[in-house]
């Protein structure tokens, strides 16, 4: 059985007078372990616990982000599947918008670093060809809603 895992695709949009594409930033954090990859907050689903729960519990712990700072955004909810570790993982994500620009983050030790970042440099950071399939996604949801 596939390991389950959860998390948001944390993003904000530059205050700027013209709101468009390049207004959107997505939050990514580099791990402190293994290949120091950098992904959204995401973590393994505890017992008792529905999938967007685990979601806004690993963004808490990982990125210090509270249910409260954050909007969820209706209308987008996707499956990434891969193989981590030699065992099949299945993560779930949301996307989520910080409601307050400047909102502070504070990094668990499961992480060394965060940068907020346009969608082609947050492409190029994920490194992992799914991940950044789901960021540009994510962008062209966001683009294409009033969301």
């Amino acid at each position: 059985m596939a390991l389950r895992a959860c998390g948001l695709i944390i993003f904000r949009r530059r205050l700027i007078p013209k709101v468009d594409n390049a207004s959107i930033e997505f939050l990514l954090l580099q791990a402190s372990d293994g290949i120091h990859h950098w992904t959204p907050p995401k973590g393994h689903v505890e017992p008792g616990e529905n999938e967007l729960e685990t979601a806004l519990r690993e963004t808490q712990e990982e990125a210090g982000l509270k249910a409260s700072q954050l909007t969820i955004i209706e209308g987008f909810r996707r499956e990434l599947n891969y193989v981590a570790r030699k065992k099949p993982k299945t993560v779930i994500y949301w996307l989520a918008e910080v409601k307050d620009y400047d909102v502070e983050i504070r990094l668990s030790h499961e992480h060394q670093a965060y940068r907020w970042l346009g969608l082609e440099e947050a492409c190029q950071l994920a490194q992992f060809k799914d991940m950044e399939a789901l960021l540009q996604e994510g962008h062209q949801f966001l683009c294409s809603t009033a969301a």
